[in-house]
């Protein structure tokens, strides 16, 4: 038994990207962004796109796919220190609706960012690069695989 914990979750961290609410915050917090990008005057549209895509995939991935453990004290003795979130997400369940969810909110700034830049092969580059360092690691393939070692421990 747990004392002081409010939670009958095992591990919170497996159901708080699908609590009720989750998305649309998500969501308006990338518009947030987008807003505040914008109205720094000497940001072009181009430019405010760009970063809005590039500071969105980095907080994503540093939050999803690089830090790990929980947050909460957790009764399952150590099995999520070594998980990321992402991998934590829905028990670890492959295409579930918020993993899905998650999935397709970088592609689909990518696709804005890509449209509002016209193309432009600086930019263009910046963000393909910055969309793969999100999307590889959401790969079913790449669950619990951590390449050259690194974020092992």
């Amino acid at each position: 038994m747990n004392v002081g914990v409010a939670h009958s979750e095992v591990n919170p961290n497996t159901r708080v990207m699908s609590s009720r609410g989750m998305w649309l915050t998500y969501a308006l917090g990338v518009s947030m962004l987008h807003v505040v990008l914008l109205s720094i005057p000497f940001f072009s549209v181009p430019v405010a796109w760009t970063l809005t895509n590039v500071i969105h995939n980095l907080g994503m991935y540093v939050f999803l796919h690089a830090v790990k453990g929980t947050p909460f004290e957790t009764p399952d003795q150590g099995k999520a220190r070594l998980l990321t979130h992402w991998e934590q997400l829905d028990y670890g369940v492959q295409f579930t609706s918020s993993r899905k969810f998650f999935t397709i909110s970088p592609i689909i700034l990518y696709f804005l960012a890509s449209f509002y830049t016209k193309y432009d092969p600086a930019h263009f580059i910046l963000n393909t690069t910055s969309l793969l360092t999100v999307l590889i690691p959401k790969l079913p393939q790449l669950h619990g695989v951590r390449i050259f070692g690194i974020n092992k421990y």
